[in-house]
């Protein structure tokens, strides 16, 4: 059970696979991590020594900025974002797309679930 960058990655899939389940870490970047570490992306992560996680381990930390780090400067923009109210402080605060998507249709990540406007069924008079 490897620990790279406080994240658990799985043993059975292939490191550069199990490379993307650190935050900040996508397939490009991984490759390149493995290239630089001379690992073979297509090794499974349980054959790896402890030197070559020592290794990967070694040129993430010097790097890259992942896992908590990074959502700390992501969610600090976001918050810069809104309390100077740009326009896209303002979409993420009303929980839209931030990023020119169309929303008369779609959007429903974002939006959350339909709600139905109005009622279906006229009321029936009732005598009084």
């Amino acid at each position: 059970m490897a620990r790279i960058s406080g994240v658990t990655i799985p043993t059975e899939k292939q490191v550069w696979v199990a490379l993307t389940y650190v935050f900040g870490i996508g397939p490009k970047t991984s490759h390149n991590i493995l290239a630089q570490a001379k690992v073979e992306p297509t090794e499974r992560v349980k054959n790896l020594t402890d030197a070559e996680i020592s290794r990967i381990q070694d040129i993430i930390n010097a790097d890259l900025v992942v896992e908590g780090e990074l959502q700390r400067i992501v969610a600090g923009n976001i918050k810069r974002l809104k309390d100077i109210n740009a326009y896209r402080g303002m979409r993420h605060k009303a929980n839209l797309p931030s990023r020119g998507q169309r929303t008369k249709t779609n959007a429903r990540t974002r939006r959350g679930r339909k709600v139905t406007v109005g009622g279906t069924a006229k009321k029936v008079a009732s005598k009084t």
